[in-house]
């Protein structure tokens, strides 16, 4: 079976911590796949946020995610914490990545337990079509 399995930027740029919900947990206990995909979407607002910017409005355009890839490492419970590193990378003339790295403490040691990535592509919304990535928005992005 193939896996995919990302490389990491040696930096982030962005980190914040997000708390594990009860509504986040599967009837396995653990926090479900499709919630670890919710807890990404969370991060990459937070981070967005951090550079003055919305999914809705990035100098005056929006983004949207067109592929991701998640590798699960260690399964989170509720009071966990994540501490979710994020930073964005690799720009194109539409689009960037946005790489993601969660850990929580575990017996007083870091785990990593999630490490993703997101393709953003530029979109406008009124003109129904892919943008062009604005050179402000690439700049304050790859800080």
């Amino acid at each position: 079976m193939t896996r995919s399995k990302l490389v990491l930027p040696q930096a982030f740029s962005f980190v914040t911590k997000i708390p594990v919900r009860i509504t986040d947990l599967n009837y396995g206990g653990h926090v479900g796949n499709d919630n670890i995909l919710s807890i990404i979407h969370e991060a990459r607002v937070q981070f967005l946020r951090s550079k003055s910017y919305s999914e809705m409005n990035i100098e005056g355009i929006s983004l949207i995610m067109h592929d991701v890839v998640i590798e699960f490492k260690n399964e989170l419970f509720y009071g966990d914490e994540i501490k979710a590193f994020v930073t964005a990378a690799e720009p194109s003339k539409i689009g960037f990545d946005i790489y993601y790295k969660f850990e929580k403490e575990k017996d007083g040691a870091q785990v990593q337990v999630v490490f993703a990535r997101t393709g953003m592509v530029c979109y406008d919304y009124n003109k129904n079509k892919i943008a062009s990535l604005p050179a402000v928005a690439k700049e304050k992005l790859m800080q």
